[in-house]
């Protein structure tokens, strides 16, 4: 088939590189000049495990390109896929401009039948705007063409996105009434994903537009209840890993999400509780819980912090902090909405000094702090560290803000010896605490 991509983001990268990888002749497009010229260069503007390779490979045989030419792009695909971002705006809404803009853009070129899919995460009625706007640039050219718009939400995990989209656990797709082509089309693009066990879920757009957001929101929820409850339990003097346990055991609860740390973060949760929240606004229908769940998550963030001065007091000039993991989650190097945004604030605004490392998100938090803190404060008080090891060198105390795999089998013995003050603040609840105990370390957790 042949397909466009419009948007070489995460999700449309991703997207764009996996349907060339079954055959499919995709070209990718976006108005970004410069990340354009860096993936036909080979070079990716994302950190994502195996998908270097998957769009190498893809490149070579002819299946993918990428361009900034809007006519070839929208003359190539019979099928359209909108991957643009949809940034929250001031009320939590999500801004359409970029995927209106795009189907604007298909309204104005498209000279056949087109199946525009909106693959963004759009609020419930974008797909009905998109059909309005790309029929508004069909009447001013006076043409009268066959066109369908269909809903098709992402649902990757970063860090195992290439693997969710190859063999996904299901696949959603929201097509109008009646519009069997539509159907059929994306029945046929998705059955070499799904050949073993179909797993694809046919519905009316607005469904499936709404999917995506309730999937989002309960994930989001899962992680704030077990946070909120970790504080309690805290407090009571129960162990929250034992209470997981416990709780996930049972398969009408399971394991996924359950776990307490210092709050979730990336492009899709908090972008998506405050969208549902705001439509639900809309609707008149307020939602208290997701009013509970970001409430809940904005706090959890400061929890590492409050740790740290319930040890140290308010005032913490001259002291000096490793901090091990930088990104909102593993297998990524995505700053947005992280809790080490939050942690590293906190710590700077209280006077300390902080050595930070992260195995691939260093440059780009060099870039999200400098704006969160400025540059001057950024230079003053954060060196970037070469590895683990070397974050310990000088420090007095370790913070964990994410749970990448080196962090997890650390050597204690070398963590005591290189800790000033033989401190260590986990944000991810990593370590068994009698174990790391016994290594002469002072050890505080979330919710134990």
């Amino acid at each position: 088939m042949k397909i466009t991509v419009i948007g070489t983001g995460y999700v449309g990268l991703v997207t764009g590189a996996c349907l060339a990888d079954m055959g499919n002749h995709v070209v990718c497009f976006d108005v970004d000049a410069a990340k354009i010229e860096v993936l036909k260069a080979g070079g990716m503007p994302i950190h994502e495990p195996g998908l270097h390779q998957v769009v190498q490979t893809n490149v070579a045989a002819g299946r993918l390109q990428f361009t900034t030419d809007a006519d070839l792009a929208v003359g190539h695909g019979t099928m359209q896929f909108i991957a643009v971002g949809t940034p929250p705006d001031e009320d939590g809404s999500a801004d359409l401009q970029y995927v209106l803009s795009a189907a604007r853009s298909i309204g104005r070129r498209m000279r056949d039948y087109k199946l525009v899919i909106d693959k963004s995460t759009v609020p419930v009625g974008t797909a009905d705007k998109v059909r309005a706007a790309i029929a508004d640039e069909l009447a001013q050219r006076g043409m009268a063409l066959d066109f369908s718009v269909a809903s098709n939400p992402e649902f990757l995990k970063e860090g195992a996105a290439v693997a969710d989209f190859m063999r996904p656990d299901r696949v959603v797709v929201g097509v109008a009434d009646g519009d069997e082509r539509a159907a059929l089309l994306l029945r046929a693009l998705y059955t070499p994903f799904v050949r073993n066990h179909d797993r694809m879920l046919v519905m009316d757009v607005r469904s499936a537009e709404f999917t995506k957001y309730a999937a989002n929101a309960m994930l989001a929820t899962r992680i704030s209840f077990m946070n909120e409850l970790s504080g309690l339990a805290e407090a009571m003097g129960a162990d929250i890993e034992s209470v997981r346990v416990g709780i996930g055991s049972d398969p009408r609860i399971g394991t996924h999400f359950l776990y307490a740390g210092v709050g979730y973060g990336g492009s899709c949760f908090p972008k998506d509780v405050k969208a549902l929240a705001h439509m639900a606004s809309q609707a008149s229908r307020p939602s208290r819980m997701m009013a509970a769940v970001e409430a809940i998550n904005e706090g959890q963030k400061q929890v590492l912090v409050q740790k740290v001065v319930g040890v140290y007091g308010d005032d913490l000039r001259g002291k000096t902090f490793a901090v091990w993991g930088l990104a909102f989650k593993p297998n990524t190097d995505d700053m947005r909405e992280a809790p080490s945004r939050v942690v590293l604030a906190g710590l700077i605004e209280r006077g300390a000094r902080v050595r930070a490392y992260d195995p691939v998100a260093t440059v780009e938090a060099g870039r999200v702090l400098a704006l969160d803190l400025g540059s001057g404060r950024l230079a003053e008080q954060i060196v970037f560290a070469r590895d683990a090891a070397d974050a310990l060198d000088g420090a007095d105390a370790l913070l964990i803000v994410t749970e990448w795999k080196e962090f997890r089998a650390p050597d204690f013995e070398a963590i005591a010896t290189a800790l000033a003050d033989k401190r260590m603040f986990d944000g991810r609840n990593l370590y068994e605490p009698t174990l790391v105990r016994s290594f002469g370390l002072e050890y505080h957790s979330i919710g134990r």
